[in-house]
């Protein structure tokens, strides 16, 4: 099998894996680039340390995860100088992280110029959302002129979420219907409809849908105009609340759900609220995305909360019964790929560890027919 790198350059990261066929020859994370006495001073600096200390002998391809890929990228695309063309059009609709992608790719390229580099974007599984799923009820001319849309994020880990449902259940992708619950620092719910994404709750930036760890999630937009009159916040300092000073973090000074989940079991009230907070989102997501399916065959929780935080599984899916969805307390407690319903339950309830870095590899093979 051929040999991939992977390059995920995050806002203040840089992590990397190396493919040879499925199994990884090495991974690592750059942490706090571009941080005072942090890491590397740059993700192009960054990069070239990853780059300059691998072996990458018959290296294949590079396939580089952008977070935002607009209306015009469906699909993972071989890079040329269009398509960096194209990315950098997209910098205002993901100003903390296209620019990040972009700098991986030009120093792969330049380090590598004779390997194939491939884009894959975290908005393009939602590509499939239905046209009523990505409108927003607001004036037409305008929304179009301006890129104002549901674009969805996660997409790679939903995908390989979804995928991943379908094989330990043993059943045909293209017939399951899946709610997938991407439950980390940043969070997002996804509706899969034989392979599709028909909803998604982050929107035309990440910050709709979900509490987060530092991200409101879903409120009223009175609130940014309220907060500007009555409070005289700029439109930067709001921005900066909702982003980076909300969610858990807004609520219990924390934004670590185990940090959050301590506190509460300890009697601390203000985290006892941010729990109920988190989770009574999510269920009403899970609700919904039960509506628009129709039918649902299995949830499933992945990310660092997704994973290993029982507690929020449990609490999340209460409540739910009547729908054929249950949680058995001895699965839940239990750790990896697993089902964690009772047996003979209608809807399966799944946790799996997700692999953003491996799905991309993936399609990197795809597009470059390895």
């Amino acid at each position: 099998m051929s040999r991939i790198l992977v390059l995920n350059c995050g806002s203040s990261s840089v992590k990397y894996r190396l493919y040879d066929g499925d199994e990884v020859r090495g991974k690592g994370t750059v942490e706090r680039v571009g941080e005072p006495g942090g890491g590397p001073a740059d993700h192009e600096s960054a990069v070239r340390q990853i780059i300059e200390g691998l072996d990458l002998t018959g290296l294949a391809g590079v396939g580089h995860r952008v977070v935002h890929g607009g209306r015009k990228f469906s699909a993972p695309v071989r890079i040329d100088d269009e398509v960096i063309a194209a990315i950098e059009d997209l910098v205002p609709l993901a100003p903390l992280h296209n620019p990040a992608n972009l700098a991986g790719i030009r120093v792969a390229r330049e380090k590598l110029p004779d390997t194939p580099q491939v884009a894959v974007f975290d908005t393009a599984f939602h590509h499939t959302l239905p046209e009523a799923a990505a409108t927003y009820a607001i004036d037409r001319d305008l929304a179009e002129r301006y890129g104002v849309r549901r674009y969805g994020f996660h997409g790679t880990s939903h995908a390989y979420v979804s995928r991943r449902t379908a094989e330990l259940l043993d059943r045909p992708y293209g017939e399951l219907n899946t709610i997938t619950l991407h439950l980390g620092n940043g969070a997002s719910a996804c509706a899969v409809q034989g392979g599709r994404s028909v909803a998604t709750s982050m929107g035309m930036s990440p910050l709709e849908g979900l509490v987060m760890g530092t991200r409101s999630g879903d409120l009223d937009p009175t609130i940014i105009f309220h907060l500007r009159r009555e409070a005289g916040m700029g439109v930067d300092d709001i921005d900066d609340l909702l982003n980076h000073r909300s969610g858990l973090l807004g609520l219990t000074g924390v934004n670590d759900m185990r940090e959050v989940l301590a506190r509460r079991d300890a009697g601390d009230p203000a985290a006892a609220l941010a729990f109920d907070v988190y989770r009574r989102r999510i269920t009403g997501y899970v609700g919904a995305y039960y509506a628009l399916l129709g039918r649902v065959d299995a949830v499933t929780f992945t990310a660092g909360v997704g994973e290993h935080a029982a507690p929020v599984r449990a609490a999340a899916l209460a409540g739910l019964d009547r729908l054929g969805i249950a949680v058995d307390p001895a699965r839940n407690a239990g750790s990896g790929d697993r089902v964690i319903s009772p047996d003979g339950a209608e809807v399966t309830v799944c946790v799996i560890g997700t692999d953003e870095e491996r799905e991309i590899a993936r399609q990197t093979r795809e597009v470059l027919n390895l």
